[in-house]
């Protein structure tokens, strides 16, 4: 923790509060995920108990409590806690008294409510069940607002949202579940209930042997601990371009949050998961938390349900300060993509939403879709005559199917096409550009290298190999891509550019002035006799004498475009928009690659946020082209985990990470020119 603080003194101010700031915001959580006596730790829920207990029942419980207590001395109850009932809020401490706060002392450190002299009896008669005791009690008489410190765990212990049946001493038909307003985000932990532990469940399919879950003494906090990568070092690289002034900095989320009808359309993807944990009611707070802490100005959004949106997310995100837009896939799919934007820090320039289904096409009969944002940074007052370029913001979540990579790259195109038309200037270069969402495809896969390479001859490969998330090469019977790979009635070019913004260049090229024509007159195929050329005298015997002023070597003048006369080769398809990723898709310092998300046990990377870099002449490593930062620089990102830390946190979902991805979080700095 040390070298870490001296590490941050190391950063400029501004950046040294912000990441003091995460670093605060993320120890208190794990130090009250830390308390918490049980293995799997219980996590955050915003929505207070309802539950009620009928009177009959409080009355029962509260005679077995007096019973129990009268054999016991009165010596044990001397750690009571006395005349005081902490309740915990939505606001943590500073994080220089957290630091210097012991575990013993959270227990008092927050928000003090004093109780009644009976409140006070009724927590004397909890302290003296001793530490072995779980016996929950309904206190009498308590404000809702107020809670217990509960006997045998610790005062802050977060705790799961618990069904009827898990409570202590209650039968489930005793308790009533009244109807929860799940969009009340408190953001605070629960702590009025005991939870009894539950066995857990192991993988389903694959051989658990290698997965154990962590000791009760390891908490979920120090098994997913994510590092903030600070990569401004890098930005002092003379090539690199860093002396071209100050920078417009904002950061940029990819989530992928999934939805809970898909949760329960695919029960067996998470029987490794508790049920309790997989309640919308108890994955909503978690999500919510975490995106308000990391405090992203672009927030690019997956799987988002369209009923939890309109009456959830998009309230809660406007009041964060968030202006939001949505695209639902088509069909009878309920979930689709939403790209959020700070108001205070852009201006909405365009929005263009992409749907991938088009009717007739069997390429294009899915219904994924995709969101594309043209975005104008808001500079703050002060700065005098400075202006930054619009930023183009593209989100999607494109086909699943492993099979299927003919439809991924159709679909890709498709978002690239936008992309091209949203972020194109005047003069044929492009805005900055940030593409994000769930790709379904692996790192250095063909699609990941079209997206990154801007290239990709496709024609003759598998239609499995395309992702790379499967190995289908068993297969006696694989489905190969042809050329073409799409109708020409989409619409799109082999560049992935719409055709009818290119009709007009198109027209251009076969309007040829008798002077252009002319300049071909005397050139080397002219001048040359096919060797193949029947030879008719008077005809094809004479070769035509390129005169002395005439240039050998001929430079055309005013060339529509060399295109036309070296067309390029068929089964390739091509993207200018030079995009590299934020992440390097591999942790150096475990040795092992990254992962961003773990279906049935098995870790994979494919979440990315690409963003607009410039090539590097002649720059090219293995197959990879080489990016340097051109205006849109990297500054930071968020650290991923691999495959092995999330087998000992039981995978994805979890009571900590409550999606069956992580997010993807990095910091961008954007030019600020002169106006």
């Amino acid at each position: 923790m040390i070298g870490t603080v001296l590490c941050y003194l190391l950063l400029p101010a501004a950046r040294l509060l912000r990441a003091l700031r995460d670093a605060f915001f993320t120890c208190r959580k794990n130090v009250l995920l830390a308390k918490s006596p049980t293995a799997q730790v219980g996590g955050i829920s915003s929505v207070p108990s309802r539950r009620s207990v009928p009177e009959e029942e409080e009355a029962l419980l509260q005679q077995q409590l007096e019973e129990e207590a009268g054999g016991l001395h009165s010596c044990e109850s001397a750690l009571a806690v006395g005349k005081v009932s902490a309740t915990l809020t939505s606001d943590w401490l500073e994080g220089s008294e957290l630091l210097m706060t012991g575990l013993s002392n959270l227990n008092v450190a927050s928000e003090i409510t004093w109780c009644s002299d009976q409140q006070h009896d009724e927590l004397h008669t909890l302290m003296s069940l001793g530490p072995k005791e779980h016996v929950v009690v309904t206190l009498a008489k308590l404000p809702e607002e107020e809670s217990v410190a509960t006997v045998g765990i610790a005062a802050w212990s977060a705790v799961r949202t618990q069904t009827d049946h898990q409570i202590s001493g209650c039968t489930p038909s005793a308790l009533e579940r009244e109807d929860e307003d799940t969009a009340v985000l408190g953001w605070s932990l629960a702590h009025d209930t005991e939870i009894v532990p539950e066995e857990v469940t192991a993988w389903p399919v694959y051989d658990t042997g290698q997965f154990q879950p962590f000791p009760a003494e390891s908490s979920y906090h120090e098994i997913l601990w994510r590092d903030w990568e600070d990569l401004c070092i890098q930005l002092a690289v003379p090539e690199l371009g860093s002396e071209n002034g100050p920078l417009f900095e904002f950061r940029v989320m990819s989530y992928n949050i999934l939805a809970q009808d898909l949760v329960e359309q695919s029960p067996d993807l998470y029987l490794h998961c508790q049920p309790d944990i997989l309640d919308w009611s108890y994955r909503l707070p978690n999500l919510l938390q975490e995106i308000q802490h990391w405090d992203p100005d672009v927030l690019c959004l997956q799987e988002v349900q369209e009923n939890h949106y309109w009456e959830q997310l998009e309230p809660t995100f406007r009041m964060m300060g968030f202006v939001c837009l949505y695209k639902r896939r088509t069909g009878k799919k309920t979930d689709g993509c939403a790209v959020c934007y700070k108001h205070n820090r852009f201006q909405l320039i365009s929005a263009s939403p992409v749907e991938y289904f088009r009717p007739g096409l069997d390429i294009l009969n899915r219904d994924n879709v995709g969101l594309v944002l043209l975005l104008q940074p808001l500079l703050p007052e002060g700065v005098g005559q400075k202006a930054t370029s619009p930023l183009c913001v593209a989100n999607t979540h494109v086909l699943y199917n492993p099979r299927r990579g003919d439809i991924k790259l159709v679909q890709m195109a498709l978002l690239l096409a936008e992309v091209d038309k949203v972020a194109k200037t005047v003069d044929g270069s492009y805005y900055p550009v940030i593409l994000c969402g769930d790709l379904n495809a692996v790192p250095d896969s063909p699609l990941y290298k079209f997206i990154r390479n801007g290239q990709l001859s496709y024609h003759g490969m598998p239609a499995w190999k395309v992702s790379g998330q499967e190995d289908f090469s068993q297969q006696l019977h694989q489905w190969k891509l042809q050329t073409p790979l799409w109708h020409s009635s989409l619409g799109i070019t082999d560049n992935c550019q719409y055709v009818s913004l290119c009709q007009t260049k198109k027209s251009d090229r076969r309007k040829y002035s008798r002077d252009f024509l002319l300049q071909f007159r005397f050139c080397d195929a002219a001048c040359e006799r096919p060797a193949h050329l029947i030879l008719w005298k008077g005809v094809t015997d004479v070769k035509p004498d390129r005169p002395a002023h005439w240039p050998k070597h001929l430079t055309i003048v005013n060339d529509p475009d060399p295109e036309l006369f070296f067309p390029r080769s068929p089964g390739v398809i091509r993207h200018g928009l030079n995009l590299t990723s934020a992440y390097s898709h591999f942790l150096p310092q475990r040795g092992r690659p990254e992962v961003t998300t773990m279906p049935m046990g098995l870790g994979a990377t494919v979440d990315y946020i690409f963003y607009s870099a410039e090539p590097i002449e002649n720059g090219n490593e293995r197959g990879r082209r080489l990016y340097r930062d051109g205006a849109l620089k990297l500054l930071g990102r968020l650290s991923l985990l691999s495959e092995d830390v999330l087998w000992l946190a039981n995978g994805l979902p979890n009571p900590f990470c409550s999606s069956d991805h992580l997010c993807l979080l990095a910091s961008f700095g954007l030019e600020i020119s002169s106006a």
